[in-house]
């Protein structure tokens, strides 16, 4: 069933069961994905001192995912329209099950590395083929919702995933996360293939261009490109900020291991409760409105928030989870409008490179933000390594993030001029 007209009157805003086992199941693929690719750092301290990996080394395991991911997503774009997408859904997240299980078997730096490469391969680009079906499935009336919905996963990771993640670790090694999470996938598996139906209506689309000509033809137009920066600039702003959460929190503000993961648990139980709210307004008001609302309050929270000094913790809990709806709702609205771009016999395409992007530019943000912030090796007399120049980090992100918001007004002008060509 995929639902390609434009609904006309309420009933746009209630989803068939089908449409619903769609959201749910992509929802679980995201999350198993996400909590996969989030669980490496907390879980850092254990695997240091499991496998004996020294800091750099760590490093190197946790770029390398991110690294495959984006490699991947390149090789596979010229492919992406070339089959059924529950089909090439179902093939990569074999891919990721079985990479996320050797993760669990890896003994060694090298055969962590190798496990971490070959996971990413695979489970970088689910996150592109689901925004195709997404895009296949939903007219851009409802995307919004949607796309609130699948981000929920991000949110679901930090509530149960993450403390579930280390608890399993503490009590039966470091493995356990891995298994865990592959036994996860494997139930997820099982559920698209039983009960999701085909996406073939692309394919209806006769196309004799091969692999690599349609990778470049994706890339030739110019829309496209502007799709493809805009999404690229996000990643790079968010990414910039991510690695150091902990550090500035555990460093700068004096919490506790325990209330970290209090702190962590409450962003995320904040994102899900705000994510489908943004993706009801997204859909009902204007996405790029609720994109530039967002990304202004982003920056003001991100300014706030690296400036902190020690608080009591419920103001720091507050101020954390405002940052984070600050850095999330962006996302809603922005991913939303950039599935509108291509058409539908180029949307698998489009998807990969975009996600190879994002990837690829996480991996460079998080290079580029170690060169501006700094820890002292040496512990002050409190006993705590303040991270220095994070919030002139803040800065740097808040240009970035501008950038992004003329970006995303020109993706919101094409699909509206789009729109109105079909009309006349």
């Amino acid at each position: 069933m995929q639902t390609t007209s434009t609904p006309t009157t309420k009933e746009k805003y209630q989803f068939t069961g089908y449409q619903k086992f769609v959201i749910a199941a992509l929802a679980l693929t995201q999350f198993s994905v996400v909590l996969d690719f989030m669980i490496m750092s907390p879980m850092g301290d254990m695997l240091v001192k499991s496998i004996g990996l020294n800091t750099k080394q760590f490093g190197i395991v946790l770029s390398s995912y991110a690294f495959s991911a984006g490699i991947s997503g390149f090789l596979t774009a010229g492919f992406a329209d070339k089959y059924d997408r529950k089909k090439l859904l179902m093939f990569f997240y074999a891919g990721f099950i079985i990479g996320t299980i050797l993760c669990g078997f890896a003994a060694n730096y090298y055969l962590m590395v190798a496990a971490r490469i070959f996971t990413g391969i695979f489970g970088g680009v689910i996150a592109s083929i689901s925004m195709a079906i997404v895009a296949d499935v939903f007219p851009i009336q409802e995307r919004g919702r949607v796309m609130g919905f699948v981000q929920m996963g991000f949110g679901v990771s930090q509530v149960l995933g993450v403390p579930l993640g280390l608890k399993l670790g503490y009590l039966w090694g470091w493995p356990a996360p891995f298994f865990a999470v592959g036994a996860l996938a494997i139930i997820i598996f099982a559920m698209i293939g039983i009960k999701m139906q085909p996406i073939t209506e692309h394919l209806k689309i006769k196309s004799d261009k091969n692999a690599l000509l349609h990778l470049v033809h994706t890339i030739q137009k110019k829309h496209y490109r502007i799709g493809f920066t805009a999404m690229t600039i996000i990643a790079i702003g968010g990414f910039m900020m991510m690695p150091w959460g902990s550090v500035f929190a555990i460093n700068n503000l004096h919490l506790s291991k325990e209330e970290l993961e209090l702190l962590f648990m409450a962003a995320g139980i904040g994102t899900l409760i705000i994510m489908p709210i943004v993706g009801k307004l997204s859909d009902k008001i204007d996405k790029f409105k609720i994109f530039a609302i967002a990304t202004v309050f982003m920056i003001v929270m991100v300014n706030i928030y690296t400036n902190l000094t020690p608080v009591p913790f419920m103001v720091v809990v507050g101020l954390n989870i405002l940052f984070m709806f600050g850095i999330m709702c962006r996302m809603i609205p922005a991913q939303a409008l950039n599935t509108a771009l291509p058409q539908m016999q180029d949307r698998g395409a489009f998807m990969s490179i975009s996600s190879s992007l994002q990837q690829v530019a996480g991996g460079i943000g998080a290079v580029l933000s170690g060169y501006i912030v700094y820890q002292p090796e040496v512990a002050n007399a409190a006993g705590y390594k303040p991270l220095e120049h994070y919030n002139t980090l803040g800065i740097v992100v808040s240009c970035i993030t501008v950038v992004s918001i003329f970006l995303v007004y020109r993706i919101s002008n094409a699909i509206k001029s789009e729109m109105h060509l079909k009309q006349i």
